[in-house]
């Protein structure tokens, strides 16, 4: 279908290349102005059939604070710090 629409249009390539993006953007511009609005009140968007459950008081939203992590970092200036790739002794580790 493209193909024969290609073959219909008229002038060389960058004329038909103009003609072909005019005719999307006009295409696309009638679905969005005029066509989608007309179906939209059509399409079952807001017709919703599961029950939403009451909501809970709010002391009861409320959660326990988490317990800190216990895991300790390494100090500031140790090699454990440096990944296996670096070695010591390098620029990277200062």
């Amino acid at each position: 279908m493209y193909a024969a629409l290609w073959r219909r249009l008229p002038g060389n390539v960058a004329a038909k290349l103009a003609m072909a993006a005019t005719m999307l953007v006009a295409i696309l511009a009638v679905l969005f102005f005029v066509v989608f609005p007309i179906v939209e009140p059509m399409l079952p968007w807001n017709d919703v059939t599961v029950d939403t459950p009451p909501v809970p008081a709010v002391a009861s939203t409320l959660a326990t604070p988490s317990p800190t992590p216990t895991a300790s970092l390494p100090a500031a200036g140790s090699s454990a710090s440096l990944p296996a790739s670096v070695p010591a002794g390098s620029p990277a580790s200062s």
